[in-house]
């Protein structure tokens, strides 16, 4: 098998190596207790996008946080119709079954996602065959009407209001669903955004009296 490995793969396997040494082995405790079990109190839900993993960003441990990624951090609506629902699945586990305290929805600075859903086109890519990347951006449709209007749909601040306003699509969508609404009229579960600016590494977090999200520092 090594005879005919990859140069992709033969870093994955590098790093998998200096992970056994420093991140495994060192830690044989902490492996231990999580081959009993998960229990984190944070759910992410984050961008596919390789420049912004959610393990990196807020340095946690294993464990720590139950992570979900796909195209622009998008969450659906709750519905019950027949498909495959993934995003859906894994909240409903993360809710119901984990019992996570908290949700973040968290975008970042040049989404290709979301700058797609803003031009309607998906720049540098044919169209997918199945249609699934348009399908799934058409959940930001709504929110792009304004902000094309105001902005128009080709300028950077165009691209961040559409980023920003991806998040709260996802938080308003995340309250449709009755085991999470129901958990955070209760004090169970709180909801958050928050934004990871790429193009100086800033996270920006939702204020939910003002609206608006804060720089942390």
């Amino acid at each position: 098998m090594t005879e005919s490995l990859s140069a992709p793969l033969d870093r994955l396997l590098a790093g998998y190596r200096r992970f056994r040494e420093t991140g495994w082995t060192r830690n044989r405790e902490r492996w231990a207790e999580l081959r009993e079990g998960q229990q984190p109190e944070v759910m992410i839900i984050a961008c596919s996008d390789s420049r912004v993993d959610p393990s990196q960003i807020f340095d946690v441990a294993p464990g720590e946080v139950f992570v979900v990624r796909n195209v622009a951090a998008m969450v659906p609506p709750f519905e019950t119709t027949p498909g495959l629902h993934g995003v859906s699945a894994a909240l409903e586990f993360a809710v119901q079954v984990l019992k996570v305290k908290e949700i973040v929805v968290m975008g970042h600075g040049r989404c290709g996602g979301c700058k797609a859903a803003l031009t309607r086109e998906l720049h540098g890519a044919e169209p997918g065959e199945g249609g699934f990347i348009a399908n799934w951006i058409a959940l930001l449709d709504e929110a792009r009407a304004p902000i094309a209007a105001r902005l128009g749909t080709t300028s950077r601040e165009a691209e961040r209001a559409m980023e920003l306003a991806g998040v709260r699509v996802s938080l308003a969508n995340l309250r449709s669903f009755p085991c999470i609404s129901h958990a955070e009229r209760e004090g169970r579960l709180r909801l958050r955004g928050a934004f990871f600016a790429i193009a100086d590494g800033y996270l920006h977090v939702l204020d939910d009296e003002t609206g608006e999200f804060q720089e942390i520092r």
